[in-house]
């Protein structure tokens, strides 16, 4: 696995942790220390592919990413992004999934459960904060994005312009399909 790393317009993509380190060696502003050096080595060996960040001073980092490019085109391309067996990556896969049962069509009765952040004045002072609602609504609708839309029509009229709704494909929206309509 290679290493991707950026440090604001300076980037490599490296085969080693070796080559890594000397990158970085060759970086001023970053302060290359015996700590740091382990740290990136252990990086490199471990089985993480996640992201890692690196704080060269406050608000200011530098990245290093996994990946399985085996050129700088490659990784620019995101032809080596972590893929399933059928090819198709996870995330996306169960995006699609999610997207595509939103969509679907079935005319009848939902149950739809949604959580958001409702924005009310506190009658002691007279600021606003923002509280976590919880609505659940019965009605008629022709898919679960007809039930996401009709309850947040429902809503925006009756809370504070200001208050946030979470996105139907979300795990703050809930539905579930209750029956035919008659």
């Amino acid at each position: 696995m290679n290493l991707y790393l950026r440090y604001f317009n300076k980037e490599i993509l490296v085969k080693s942790a070796d080559e890594a380190i000397g990158f970085l060696a060759g970086i001023d502003e970053i302060n290359l220390t015996p700590e740091l050096e382990a740290d990136v080595r252990e990086y490199a060996n471990s089985d993480v592919v996640y992201p890692k960040r690196y704080k060269v001073r406050p608000r200011v980092y530098f990245i290093i990413i996994k990946t399985e490019a085996q050129s700088m085109q490659d990784f620019k391309d995101k032809k080596a992004l972590h893929t399933s067996v059928d090819g198709t990556g996870e995330k996306e896969r169960s995006a699609n999934k999610v997207s595509m049962k939103l969509n679907e069509e079935r005319q009848g009765w939902y149950e739809g459960t949604m959580d958001f952040k409702r924005v009310q004045m506190v009658p002691g002072t007279g600021k606003f904060q923002y509280r976590d609602t919880h609505f659940v609504a019965q009605l008629k609708a022709s898919s679960p994005l007809d039930c996401y839309n009709r309850i947040v029509e429902h809503l925006k009229p009756r809370v504070d312009e200001r208050s946030q709704f979470p996105s139907a494909k979300g795990k703050n929206f809930k539905y579930k399909f209750l029956g035919k309509a008659k």
